[in-house]
């Protein structure tokens, strides 16, 4: 079947026979072929289970910098080394996008130093990225630099963001969906995760299960959290 998707699929064009860390992990053993069939594939998960890895991995075929940015930036602060990504392809679909970025929550500094470095400070709302609270910087990386009809990597966007402005990346997510475009996120956040077109995976030490919002690990510890704290906290000795 064609895809109307930029990117349609991630799969091992080799098995790499490494006991080691990535290739232990559960998603990874288990991997051959996984289709991404919605303009919001997001991928959640506890620490450590292969979610920032899936999404560098494919950053490397992409061909994108694998600190962050467009495939035109080509800094480098530190060696990064993607293990599954050169064992992995991409499947392409039939369309190519007009816009492409990678947002790595991670090593957002070094991506907006370059940003100053390079003079394209008026791409993102003309005020340095270094100006702004750490949340606001996001947000205006999401509000300006995003073009539409685009492919977009963001790998925990949520990481500087309040709930409000979360809830606002989520609407602009949408709008540029609207027009076109297609994400996959990395997230802990169940409110990234809840808009009604996300295609949810969820990683652990089972490999990758395809979820409803209301059945992910995020919105059943949130729920139980929020309607019923004062037992959480009693039970953790904290009351």
């Amino acid at each position: 079947m064609i895809s109307n998707l930029y990117v349609s699929s991630i799969g091992l064009k080799e098995r790499k026979m490494d006991n080691g860390y990535p290739f232990s992990l559960p998603i990874i053993k288990d991997l051959e072929r996984l289709d991404f069939i919605s303009p919001i594939t997001i991928f959640t998960g506890e620490n450590g289970t292969g979610k920032s890895t899936i999404i560098e991995s494919i950053a490397y075929n992409y061909g994108f910098n694998l600190e962050g940015g467009s495939k035109n930036f080509n800094f480098e602060t530190k060696k990064i080394l993607s293990p599954l990504g050169e064992v992995s392809r991409l499947t392409r679909g039939i369309r190519r996008p007009k816009d492409d970025y990678f947002f790595r929550a991670e090593s957002f500094y070094n991506l907006a130093s370059n940003i100053d470095e390079i003079g394209v400070v008026g791409s993102y709302g003309g005020i340095s990225l270094h100006d702004q609270s750490h949340g606001e910087s996001f947000f205006s990386l999401f509000l300006n630099r995003l073009r539409g009809e685009g492919f977009y990597l963001f790998d925990e966007p949520e990481s500087a963001l309040s709930p409000q402005r979360q809830l606002a990346f989520l609407g602009r997510m949408d709008e540029l969906i609207q027009d076109g475009s297609q994400f996959i996120i990395a997230t802990h956040s169940p409110i990234v995760m809840s808009h009604p077109k996300a295609d949810i995976l969820q990683l652990s030490d089972k490999g990758v299960t395809r979820v409803k919002f209301e059945e992910t690990d995020c919105f059943d510890l949130y729920y139980m959290f929020m309607n019923n704290y004062k037992g959480v906290l009693k039970k953790m000795g904290l009351l």
